[in-house]
């Protein structure tokens, strides 16, 4: 049962993340957005579904990092303004927050056991905090960035995406194989997953309860 509840549940956040990129996007102007069909909650309709679905499922199966996915194309030059721009990047992260924060209610407010749903659940809620923290970092090409990028002059942002795709695998490995950055990283994660109502301990169940195979 938890497999399913965070395997679904993360697949639905995934669409959320991209939708809200796509609807603030046509909020600021770029209309295509609605001809690509990315204002639906289908998976299929992403036109890049190994960075938007598949990258970050293994990222979830290997070791329960919340990767958000980042494959809706947006038209920018048919944005209104430099904030719009800003604003369709931040938009995704603040999906996954807003989904974190109900998420973080609905274990603080509704009884519930250590059964059932409800350590998957937790597992959820926590790796919708990890995505918000992840996808924040100005690295390319996180949202972070684009939303920092956004207000470069056009020749010191081509530089930095040059940089895009070593930036972003060099950062993983760090976090990977750096135990300082790792546990930083983390104890963030846990900290605010707290505040919000998320037990880490109900959270580790669930991550344990997820990933079966290890046990």
């Amino acid at each position: 049962m938890t497999f399913l509840v965070v395997l679904i549940g993360w697949v639905f956040s995934l669409c959320l993340h991209e939708f809200s990129h796509a609807l603030v996007a046509y909020l600021g102007g770029d209309v295509s957005v609605k001809d690509k069909g990315y204002l639906t909650f289908n998976p299929l309709k992403y036109t890049h579904p190994i960075y938007s679905l598949l990258m970050p499922l293994v990222f979830l199966l290997l070791g329960g990092i919340g990767l958000p996915g980042g494959a809706v194309y947006i038209e920018t030059w048919r944005l209104r303004s430099r904030n719009w721009e800003s604003a369709v990047s931040l938009a995704g992260p603040f999906a996954n927050l807003v989904l974190a924060l109900i998420l973080g209610a609905a274990l603080s407010f509704i009884p519930h056991n250590n059964t059932g749903i409800w350590p998957g659940l937790a597992f959820l809620a926590l790796m919708q905090v990890s995505a918000v923290v992840l996808n924040l970092i100005p690295i390319p090409p996180l949202d972070g960035y684009g939303a920092l990028a956004a207000h470069f002059l056009p020749p010191i942002r081509a530089q930095f995406d040059r940089l895009g795709s070593y930036a972003i695998i060099i950062f993983f490995l760090a976090l990977w194989y750096i135990p300082f950055l790792s546990r930083t990283f983390w104890d963030l994660i846990y900290m605010i997953a707290s505040w919000i109502g998320i037990s880490p301990d109900l959270a580790w169940q669930g991550l344990n309860l997820f990933m079966f195979w290890r046990s």
